[in-house]
Parts: C-alpha cells; structure tokens; sequence
C-alpha cells in the first residue's frame, strides 16, 4: 500500500465551529492518520496521512467541513511520511 502525507492550511470560518472535530471523525472514518490544530492567524491546520485516495477523500472534505463552516482556501502540500497511531486534535 503507498502511503502519502500531506499538510494542508484551511482558511475561513474554520474556528469555533466544530471543524477539528469533524474532521478527526471524518479521518477516522476513511482510516487516516495524523492530527488537527487551530492556529493563531485563525485557520486550521491539518496533516494527513494514509493510502493515497483515502488522504485525497479527506483532504476534498476539507473543502467541506461541518455544517457551520465556511471554507475559503485549503492550500496542501505533499510532505514526506510519517508515521502516526491515529489521528489527533492537538491543542
């Protein structure tokens, strides 16, 4: 299995409305690992990691999100692997 990571910055509403959450369970859902974090500037910042079409599934959600938030931007680069457990909301 070819495993892919990629980091991607979110930008909009994508604080205080449950975005972290949502996509930890999204990334659950389609077995990738990596984590989740707000930044300072307002935006979200997530790494993915896992099969290939799982990682592009997830990283087209961020697109997305939860229901209250509005998505403006998902800039995403490919990085080099790495290894994670699972996925986390880190604080």
């Amino acid at each position: 299995m070819s495993k892919n990571c990629m980091r991607c910055l979110i930008s909009g509403r994508v604080q205080g409305v449950g975005y972290r959450t949502a996509t930890k369970n999204k990334a659950q859902e389609l077995e990738v690992t990596g984590w989740v974090r707000n930044l300072p500037d307002k935006r979200v910042e997530v790494l993915l990691c896992g099969d290939a079409q799982q990682v592009n599934l997830l990283r087209d959600w961020l697109w997305q999100g939860p229901l209250a938030a509005k998505v403006n931007d998902v800039a995403c680069e490919a990085v080099s692997e790495q290894s994670f457990a699972e996925f986390e909301i880190l604080t």
